[in-house]
């Protein structure tokens, strides 16, 4: 089949990869425009646009996939279907019509679960043990289309949304091929989603990243790994932000009781209160420096106790 690929992140360039040695031919891909990223907000093209550049294939990249150019474009390359991966953009309906077989996405979650733009991120907020991909045709709604087939990932217990979306992206890229082979040999089935069971996963704000130290410890590692990479856990002393990284695991109990937000070293370590038992620190990053031991932070600022910022916005 002739196929227009809609995608932006990492996660898409891996689809891409995959179809680019697929049975399929692309004809073309629809990414989102060049964003500002890193420290100095310069503008660089997403890993798609960057994929299909080093490949040779036409770029769609309109501010709006609404403009009636876009729409013109795709008609003219008359792609028999359209794979969606993490496009970031809402396709009107009059793009839908334009392929014969629709457009076919691969979402990061067990449809109807997770419906929205950080499926994942929530599997992990919520203490899911179980996640995985599903391929769908989209429709007018959001997430709401008829499943094609749909495959299961274990969700570790130190997994980050950046760890869970790597695998997925792998394996999800091979459930889109076998779904588009599925298409184009007449013996695809897409199954209406359950009306049950339905969950939304709205993007994770800067704000949903900040650590809850009177949360439960449980809760607070959750946070931090759902969180990470992007946008980045952090919380913050005396004002200035401090980026989070994942929690270590110990069997050591620590120092004893600790307030919510209360870091201790100990034997080496350093430790946060929680609603529940202290956490372990892994690495933090001050505002403006380098990533480091959360023990060699606290040595530089020489204290063995210090009161994290606290938050009470117990909200996401």
């Amino acid at each position: 089949m002739r196929l227009l690929f809609a995608g932006t992140p990492a996660v898409a360039a891996t689809a891409l990869t995959a179809l680019l040695q697929s049975r399929h031919e692309v004809v073309a891909v629809l990414t989102r425009q060049d964003a500002p990223s890193g420290r100095g907000l310069a503008t660089r093209p997403g890993p798609v646009r960057e994929l299909a550049e080093s490949v040779g294939l036409p770029i769609l990249a309109p501010a709006d996939p609404s403009d009636p150019g876009l729409l013109a474009a795709v008609t003219e390359l008359g792609p028999d279907c359209c794979p969606v991966v993490a496009y970031g953009g809402l396709l009107p309906p009059s793009l839908l019509h334009v392929p014969r077989h629709g457009w076919v996405n691969l979402h990061f979650s067990l449809l109807p679960a997770w419906r929205g733009a950080a499926p994942v991120q929530w599997a992990i907020l919520s203490g899911d043990d179980v996640t995985g991909a599903c391929t769908f045709r989209i429709g007018p709604g959001l997430d709401d289309g008829p499943v094609y087939g749909c495959l299961t990932q274990a969700i570790g217990p130190r997994d980050t949304a950046g760890d869970l979306l790597d695998r997925l992206s792998v394996s999800g890229s091979e459930l889109l091929v076998d779904t588009l082979d599925a298409i184009e040999d007449g013996v695809a089935r897409a199954v209406p989603q359950s009306s049950d069971s339905v969950s939304r996963a709205r993007r994770l704000t800067v704000a949903d990243a900040r650590v809850r130290w009177a949360e439960p410890l449980v809760a607070v590692d959750r946070r931090i790994r759902a969180t990470t990479p992007t946008p980045g856990a952090w919380t913050s002393l005396a004002g200035e932000r401090v980026k989070v990284f994942p929690l270590l695991q110990t069997t050591d109990t620590g120092p004893g009781s600790l307030q919510p937000g209360q870091v201790r070293l100990h034997r080496a370590s350093a430790w946060v209160g929680t609603a529940t038992d202290p956490a372990l620190l892994g690495d933090v990053q001050p505002q403006g420096r380098r990533r480091m031991s959360a023990a060699d932070w606290m040595r530089g600022l020489r204290v063995t106790d210090l009161d994290l910022d606290p938050d009470l916005d117990q909200d996401a």
